[in-house]
């Protein structure tokens, strides 16, 4: 299986509008995030994670041609605010596209594209299968996913399992029931907003501190703001395996 990781910004993305930091303003590719986000890719079958704002420029620069389902991790803006462009991948399957998410997230989805939703949508209106996540594994054509609870802050946040990997964004804690899920990792994709305490996001020390209690072969940081600093001066904070995050960048499993 292979991931890509097709954004690995905040919620405002990196260079941020209006803001003449060292960071907005670097000249380095890996400095540049769009909002985050990943696919996941076996030999059969493709996943989006998040199809957050950005979602339409991703596919176009990653030459993603099939997407079978997509896979939220919760309801804010940066990780559905996409899910429109959804509609090419309709148009070329003709049936309608498989959408994984909380209670919560999928009535966020609806309010937001209620046009989806109507009795009579109108020509080129989207249609999604909506599927409400539980705490328990299903499977998504030749994947299974299993769901792994966490918080955002007081909102529920769902990080998603398959074989050796797991993908955990804007996750501030998580139980160690949960936890328990996340051992055994060849390779785990979990966010760092910056280097300073925050309400709702895991800082890099604590990121860190979750890494090395659950020990995967290796560890990659995504949902980074420019707060964190350059991507070559973050890299040389990391233990040995654990790397810098940055659009693009695609891990083997």
């Amino acid at each position: 299986m292979k991931v890509l990781l097709t954004g690995t910004g905040t919620s405002q993305g990196i260079p941020v509008i209006n803001c003449d930091c060292n960071v907005c303003r670097s000249t380095n590719p890996k400095d540049q995030r769009l909002r985050t986000a990943a696919m996941l890719r076996s030999e059969n079958t493709t996943i989006a994670i998040d199809a957050g704002p950005d979602f339409r420029q991703q596919m176009l620069r990653t030459n993603i041609h099939q997407v079978n389902a997509v896979l939220i991790t919760h309801e804010h803006h940066d990780h559905i605010g996409g899910l429109d462009d959804l509609r090419p991948f309709y148009f070329a399957r003709q049936a309608p596209l498989d959408i994984y998410g909380s209670r919560k997230a999928l009535k966020a989805i609806k309010k937001k594209y209620y046009y989806a939703f109507e009795e009579n949508p109108y020509p080129g209106a989207p249609q999604f299968n909506l599927h409400e996540l539980h705490d328990k594994p299903f499977d998504i054509g030749d994947m299974k996913i299993i769901p792994v609870i966490a918080h955002h802050g007081r909102m529920e946040v769902w990080g998603f399992r398959t074989g050796k990997f797991a993908y955990m964004t804007d996750i501030k804690s998580i139980s160690k029931t949960e936890k328990n899920k996340l051992f055994d990792l060849e390779a785990l994709v979990i966010n760092a907003l910056h280097h300073k305490k925050h309400h709702s996001h895991l800082s890099l020390p604590e990121a860190l501190e979750l890494i090395s209690e659950l020990k995967p072969q290796r560890a990659y940081i995504t949902h980074i703001s420019h707060g964190m600093g350059k991507y070559e001066e973050i890299t040389k904070m990391l233990p040995d395996n654990v790397f810098c995050g940055y659009d693009g960048l695609e891990i083997t499993i």
